[in-house]
């Protein structure tokens, strides 16, 4: 069984991937905003890398759930983690339909 101490590392760990991916997406976005499309998407992917970090050690959790290696209980810090992870996943989704949006309005105004 991992301690608490452990869970609580495991949780900043997420919270620390997760959080950067949704710098990432703020800034692409950002980026579309100054017509820098090719930094906006590096920015989307990097950030996609990101999350994709912080939903593996989600995985590990929920992984060591079903092997009963945890002791079933949801502490704040972990809640936390898995909002913050649910939080980033609709940024990108709004990050990526705002990038659409501004190459749109790029194109209408050339």
């Amino acid at each position: 069984m991992e301690d608490m101490n452990e869970l609580q590392m495991t949780c900043f760990e997420i919270i620390s991937y997760v959080g950067t991916a949704k710098s990432m997406y703020i800034n692409a976005v950002q980026k579309a905003k100054e017509g820098d499309f090719d930094a906006a998407e590096e920015l989307i992917k990097q950030g996609d890398e990101a999350y994709n970090g912080g939903h593996d050690v989600h995985m590990g959790l929920l992984k060591k759930e079903a092997n009963g290696e945890r002791n079933g209980e949801a502490p704040l810090i972990l809640l936390h983690a898995e909002d913050q992870m649910a939080g980033t996943e609709t940024m990108r989704v709004m990050a990526t339909e705002l990038i659409e949006g501004h190459k749109q309005l790029q194109a209408l105004k050339a």
